[in-house]
């Protein structure tokens, strides 16, 4: 009976440390998918808000006289 009960815990533990790492690598994933998001998105939007008052700022000045 013991036996049974200390290979149910053995069992356990094994299927702990896959579940443990398991999540660890989707921790990791979303980390990264969250790094490529904000570099694709947020990035640009920041680059906008000084590049569209220069075009503006470049295409008035080229049509006035």
């Amino acid at each position: 009976m013991e036996n049974e009960i200390l290979q149910k815990i053995e069992q356990q533990e094994k299927k702990l440390e896959a579940i443990y790492t398991s999540i660890e690598k989707m921790r990791k994933y979303f980390f990264w998918t969250l790094i490529i998001t904000i570099a694709t998105i947020v990035l640009p939007l920041l680059a906008l808000i000084f590049v569209i008052p220069w075009f503006l700022h470049i295409i008035t000045s080229t049509y006035s006289i």
